[in-house]
């Protein structure tokens, strides 16, 4: 269910179910800064940030379960390939007057080593060098991204993985991810998702591994 309403203050007192995406229109960078600061932390809400315009959403199950099954792959395919890595959730990014968003998982790899440590985020901090979306309820704002400068998105959405390059500030689609060049992601996360929603996740992630490694 998605609804567009006027901006409403306090934010937090707006009660969504689960599936639910509110969109509110013209919303200015002070007032988004404000909400982030009402609704804190804690929270099982989502919320992106672009060109004025907020979306608000709380995830269902069919969101959690792959969005924590992708993002064991990646561990997975870290380990395996021995790089480290730090790993930031759904930490909020943002692009001060333009954009913010809240990736469902996101990874630093090439700039693990300046993260180590980190409690917030600082000014001149890069961006995750990978992204993950995945869209059920709602569709991924990839111009925030773009605004951002995340240098990997991956984007699953209804059975299908879709890896956006960032090339001259604009994403293009590829077949094909820098980070993990000889592994079929595009066929090989989609068939890990639907067989976990057979087997079970666990089992899931330990054929692929298993698949990986032969």
């Amino acid at each position: 269910m998605t609804a567009t309403i006027p901006f409403v203050k306090p934010v937090k007192q707006i009660s969504l179910a689960p599936g639910s995406t509110v969109t509110i229109p013209q919303v200015s960078w002070q007032e988004f800064e404000l909400i982030l600061q009402q609704l804190g932390e804690n929270r099982s809400a989502r919320l992106i940030y672009s060109k004025g315009n907020l979306e608000i959403m709380v995830p269902l199950p069919e969101h959690e379960k792959p969005k924590e099954l992708i993002s064991d792959i990646v561990k997975i395919l870290l380990k395996i390939t021995g790089r480290k890595y730090e790993p930031f959730g759904s930490t909020t990014f943002k692009k001060e007057g333009i954009a913010g968003v809240e990736p469902d998982a996101c990874f630093y790899i090439q700039n693990y080593q300046c993260m180590i440590g980190r409690r917030r985020l600082q000014v001149d901090d890069p961006p995750p060098d990978l992204a993950i979306e995945v869209d059920v309820t709602s569709k991924t704002a990839i111009e925030a991204y773009e605004a951002i400068g995340v240098p990997e998105l991956w984007v699953y959405d209804n059975g299908r993985l879709t890896i956006y390059l960032l090339y001259n500030s604009k994403y293009s689609q590829s077949e094909v991810s820098p980070i993990f060049p000889q592994i079929p992601l595009t066929q090989l996360i989609p068939d890990a998702v639907e067989k976990s929603w057979q087997v079970g996740t666990v089992q899931a992630l330990e054929e692929l591994e298993a698949l990986i490694k032969n």
